[in-house]
């Protein structure tokens, strides 16, 4: 699907942009790849790792967007991985987080319609749904610019939609490094938020396989949530340093102590696949009907019970602490 086509990444110097192009590269032949991202360090340092001959750089912001239309002229799939993140940064930084995560995302869709793009892909957030806090409500906001995006595209051929997962196991800013590098000082003890608390858990690899496939499913307007495990806070803490104190400091500000991927009042909307939830768009497309119950691969789901809530509080799978350490050492963690 990927071969002899141009792909643009945006906020592409990031975990899942470095790991995404590295995917595609081995396994794919694109005629380019573009990471389009601010900071010029960190694009200099991927360059001295991705040099193939279709590897593009461009400096950039998604707040620009005259600049993300000159990005993606002649691009044929965009996956939007750019946002401020940072639950409590963005609590105190709220005007700066709604210009990158909504303005930025508007202006991603505007310039995919100039260019003509066939599929966009924007990635979004447990934290998106049932938002208490503000990156989850500015992540809400873009996920249905996305799906709105489809009923504005008239004659474009350009399709959007979203793709919405949990923790990455071991990026950058996650729980798992912020541990380590606490013992490699010396800590006796690790600070938990609340010994309650569970989180979703995907690995990096997980997420780019997801995504990838995503775009041979995508049909336009939907949301994917992969089926994927939940921890407890304090299995983790125990899969990292056995028998190590804990102290609690409470739940940071805009923090949950558990995540919701597919809400309960979109139950209505929401399909079971055998690995994915697909989250159908509430409103109605013009000129546009699609079966989401079928997707292009063939694959079929069916309608989940009413009120039925995608949790990592009450989800049917949770890692074991054994399974923690196996993960966290197959990861060099």
């Amino acid at each position: 699907m990927f071969n002899g086509k141009s792909i643009l990444i945006t906020g592409g110097t990031g975990s899942f942009g470095r790991r995404y192009t590295r995917t595609i590269l081995e396994r794919f032949e694109p005629s380019r790849l573009i990471i389009y991202s601010r900071d010029e360090l960190k694009q200099f340092e991927m360059n001295q790792e991705f040099d193939a001959s279709c590897m593009r750089y461009f400096i950039g912001d998604v707040r620009d967007a005259d600049r993300l239309k000159q990005a993606m002229r002649e691009v044929d799939f965009v996956i939007h991985a750019a946002a401020l993140k940072q639950v409590p940064a963005a609590e105190y930084n709220p005007m700066e987080t709604i210009k990158t995560n909504i303005h930025g995302a508007e202006n991603v869709i505007q310039a995919a319609l100039a260019n003509e793009v066939e599929k966009v892909i924007a990635l979004s957030t447990d934290k998106a749904a049932n938002p208490i806090n503000l990156y989850g409500a500015t992540k809400l906001v873009s996920d249905k610019l996305f799906v709105a995006a489809n009923n504005i595209a008239g004659g474009h051929r350009t399709r959007f939609s979203v793709t919405r997962y949990g923790n990455v196991v071991g990026s950058r800013g996650s729980v798992v490094p912020f541990f380590h590098n606490l013992l490699a000082n010396g800590a006796k003890e690790l600070p938990i938020t609340d010994p309650r608390m569970t989180r979703f858990w995907i690995t990096l690899q997980a997420g780019v396989d997801f995504v990838l496939t995503n775009f041979q499913r995508m049909q336009g307007g939907e949301i994917f949530v992969p089926k994927i495990p939940s921890v407890r806070i304090t299995d983790l803490v125990e899969s990292i340093a056995p028998g190590i104190a804990t102290r609690t400091v409470g739940i940071r500000p805009g923090e949950k102590l558990h995540e919701v991927m597919c809400p309960g009042d979109d139950s209505h909307l929401t399909l079971e696949f055998a690995d994915h939830y697909v989250v159908r768009p509430s409103i109605r497309f013009y000129q546009i009907e699609h079966d989401y119950s079928v997707n292009p691969l063939g694959e079929a789901g069916k309608a989940v019970a009413q009120g039925f809530e995608y949790n990592s509080g009450n989800n049917l799978r949770f890692l074991s602490v054994a399974e923690l350490r196996e993960l966290n050492g197959s990861l060099g963690l």
